[in-house]
């Protein structure tokens, strides 16, 4: 990285002219990945096609919506997750501030909850490269290091995660499932194995395979999820203002967890 001083102006990292891909503007038109947004896009497409053509460049195919749409309902909402729990109280604490409130959940879509589709992509890469026949070996090391396995294991839904089972499932009657769905369900059965018992195979490595047979971009993986939850979370606000449940929670917690500091 370098630091450039041009005028009164510190650029930070290359120099040279700045660019986008995806949008510009004027008085009359608006363009988006080369198409005229109110001539083009709107009317035609759905969102969950549109979100596709603004991540990729491209339009969808029928089936590249359609899992795309598949994706997003099934990992949009699970209960009073911590995403959903966090952003009602924020907007217990603030009702006026529903953007910070999304915020607040949309911050808690980390590498335990929510973002691990994002390793999942990077794991079925690695095994990809990997090959196949390498995954026991593999999965071996990573048990006697103490690692995780990216997309196993689930809090609630154990030996399968429903979600998961019906993404494969129609991944594979609609032709969709590819090289990563035959990893996932590859490193299924080497984690058992490793492990010598059932761990669930979670609808983020479902996620992760299906959209990379769909060609989706790995760098954008976690935006799907993402996606989804802002959707959810809100609902969860929206009803927040109408049946708070915030403070109740708040409360709750409160009552939950003892104090054993100085003086205890």
């Amino acid at each position: 990285m370098s630091d450039k001083v041009e005028g009164n102006l510190m650029m930070i990292g290359k120099a040279g002219g700045g660019a986008t891909a995806i949008s510009t503007a004027d008085a009359d038109t608006i363009t988006v990945r080369g198409k005229d947004l109110t001539g083009d896009v709107m009317g035609r497409l759905s969102f969950s096609a549109y979100f596709f053509l603004l991540s990729t460049g491209r339009e969808p195919s029928a089936t590249e919506t359609e899992f795309l749409d598949l994706l997003l309902v099934a990992i949009a909402e699970h209960g009073l997750v911590p995403t959903n729990q966090v952003a009602r109280m924020t907007l217990a604490a603030d009702p006026d501030c529903l953007q910070g409130a999304v915020a607040a959940g949309i911050l808690g879509c980390g590498s335990v909850i929510l973002g691990t589709a994002e390793a999942c992509g990077a794991f079925l890469a690695k095994a990809s490269e990997a090959g196949e026949e390498a995954l026991p070996g593999m999965i071996a090391e990573m048990r006697a290091r103490g690692d995780k396995v990216p997309g196993f294991g689930h809090p609630v839904h154990k030996p399968l995660d429903p979600r998961a089972e019906r993404i494969f499932e129609l991944a594979e009657a609609r032709g969709v499932a590819g090289q990563n769905v035959a990893l996932a369900k590859a490193t299924r059965a080497a984690v058992h194995e490793a492990w010598g018992k059932p761990l669930t195979l979670n609808v983020s490595m479902a996620i992760a395979a299906v959209l990379l047979d769909l060609d989706f971009p790995r760098a954008i993986l976690k935006g799907v999820p993402i996606l989804a939850r802002t959707a959810s979370l809100l609902a969860h606000l929206a009803e927040e203002k109408e049946r708070p449940i915030g403070f109740y929670m708040a409360h709750h917690a409160e009552e939950a967890v003892s104090y054993d500091g100085e003086g205890a």
